[in-house]
């Protein structure tokens, strides 16, 4: 499938993310934030959004990488060690409460193969995490009007999976 016949993001159904965070919350133990830190979806397209849900979903991707530019550009603090936030799928349904456990920001081509592994994606390597990064945060920079170039700076994230409830849900 080309880009562009890939389908936008659909609006995130934040009704629906309260009351996942609200059985998240009930599941615990402990106090915690009465907010997570985002409700969003991996990717920029509806497909690409389901094909990592999955992957986080069955414990195959256990890290991220976002382009700090795009941070900036929507005013948004970059991850912290012990946030969670809410991970969405393609129809902008909640699926899983994330915790980040390790940051570290530097260079698009810094990216390691143990960090192209934990990210779950492609063939795992370093080459295919490059080539596939390289083309999502050009892709996503032209979108916002962000100059692109191979060193931007990114956020390299790891996170684990707090909460997920089952495939069919929990009735809303």
């Amino acid at each position: 499938m080309s880009t562009s016949e890939r389908r936008p993001l659909p609006e995130i159904d934040r009704a629906a993310a309260e009351r996942f965070w609200d059985r998240f919350l009930g599941s615990l133990n402990e106090v915690k934030p009465s907010a997570p830190r985002e409700i969003a979806c991996f990717g920029d397209n509806v497909e690409l959004a389901d094909e990592l849900i999955s992957l986080v979903l069955t414990g195959k991707k256990r890290a991220t990488a976002g382009s700090v530019a795009e941070y900036e550009h929507e005013g948004s603090a970059l991850p912290q060690v012990g946030e969670r936030w809410i991970a969405c799928d393609g129809t902008g349904r909640p699926r899983a409460v994330i915790e980040t456990t390790e940051t570290r920001v530097g260079p698009l081509s810094s990216v390691d193969e143990r960090f192209a592994w934990d990210e779950g994606e492609g063939d795992r390597t370093r080459a295919d995490w490059l080539r596939s990064h390289t083309a999502f945060f050009s892709r996503r920079h032209e979108a916002l009007g962000i100059p692109f170039h191979s060193d931007i700076p990114v956020v390299f994230e790891r996170f684990a999976v707090v909460y997920q409830e089952p495939e069919h849900g929990v009735a809303e």
